[in-house]
């Protein structure tokens, strides 16, 4: 078991910057030219990796027109059947080498998720450093051992999954040789709305697996991410289109290319913000720590006079003693005449 996972030389774990990846899914509407420009688009948006699916739609389902194979239950997709739509959806096999080119050529890792066993072999004939298992798999467990016994990096998302499916998913890659496997936390509706995320599940995923965990999300906006990076998720997953005016079928629930900069942006800040365990003073607040309170003379003091509320307060700023001593000050006497606004020390005051 490791905390951590290493894909194209990356660290991904506690401790290492969270790991944005850009899922292209769809998005490229069967246009190999929009293809690319989505890999340009994640680049200059600041992702790390993209993301591919490797499957046909004969590898997903069968042509079958029953009712049973066509799509309900308030999904984007109501009414496809589903044959059909993964014919619409699907990401052409022999386009994956070139985007896979162009995006380690642009410095980001590509890697995808397969469907079936034949997905992995030919994404292990594209040399992939890594592969991923979607949500709808993770029940799937002869695809696991298969992906498991490449040897690669396995990322796993866990929508819909209990912990017992996840554990023998778990369990399942392991036994197999896996030993680099990361959890994302997954909600599996398109989208899916903020108060179904239940983002707290991340540190306890970690704790209990042992795992590095992420989020693959599906909400609209960046606020989730960022609230998961802040949580402990190293891994962030986000469909990536250039247009959501553009239909498709996952348009709907990805950002745009500024919106996922800005998500980035935005997890780059909740990273530093993090930072670690610390009290006291920090680098930039050592100026201000004079305007901390402290002991003043308030009112001209005389020479024998007494120490009292009305001419020794704590105020701003923080010159005199520190306010702990303002009860053993009162009631003794001044050394010489003082002036007001004086900050008190130890030498104006009789022992």
């Amino acid at each position: 078991m490791t905390d951590f996972i290493e894909i194209g030389g990356r660290r991904i774990g506690p401790g290492s910057p969270t790991y944005c990846i850009a899922e292209v899914s769809a998005n490229h509407n069967q246009d190999f030219a929009q293809a690319m420009r989505i890999i340009e688009a994640a680049k200059d948006a600041g992702a790390d990796a993209v993301k591919l699916q490797t499957y046909t739609p004969d590898t997903m389902t069968i042509a079958c027109n029953r009712q049973e194979f066509r799509i309900g239950g308030g999904t984007p997709w109501d009414g496809h059947n589903l044959h059909d739509l993964y014919g619409e959806a699907y990401t052409p096999w022999d386009w994956q080498p070139r985007l896979k080119k162009t995006a380690e050529d642009l410095g980001m890792d590509l890697f995808s998720t397969p469907f079936d066993a034949t997905a992995v072999d030919f994404l292990e004939g594209m040399g992939v450093h890594a592969h991923k298992v979607a949500s709808f798999e993770l029940v799937d467990i002869p695809l696991i051992q298969k992906v498991a016994r490449t040897g690669k990096p396995l990322i796993m998302s866990t929508g819909m999954a209990s912990v017992e499916e996840i554990e023998e998913a778990v369990q399942t890659a392991r036994a197999e040789g896996a030993t680099q496997i990361a959890l994302l936390k997954c909600t599996s509706a398109y989208p899916a709305p903020p108060e179904e995320m239940n983002l707290r599940t991340i540190p306890e995923m970690a704790r209990r697996f042992e795992l590095p965990v992420g989020l693959s999300d599906h909400t609209m906006g960046i606020a989730v991410p960022v609230a998961a990076v802040a949580l402990g998720a190293c891994i962030i997953e986000k469909h990536l289109t250039l247009s959501r005016a553009t239909p498709g079928p996952d348009s709907a629930f990805s950002l745009e290319p500024q919106e996922f900069k800005a998500m980035v942006e935005a997890v780059r800040t909740a990273e530093k913000a993090l930072g670690e365990v610390r009290f006291g003073l920090s680098g930039k607040e050592e100026s201000s720590r004079v305007f901390r309170r402290s002991l003043f003379v308030v009112q001209d003091v005389k020479r024998g006079e007494t120490f009292t509320e009305a001419n020794v307060r704590p105020i701003r700023p923080g010159y005199g003693l520190h306010t702990r001593y303002l009860g053993e000050v009162l009631g003794k006497r001044a050394v010489r005449d003082i002036e007001r606004g004086t900050p008190l020390s130890w030498d104006l005051v009789v022992a």
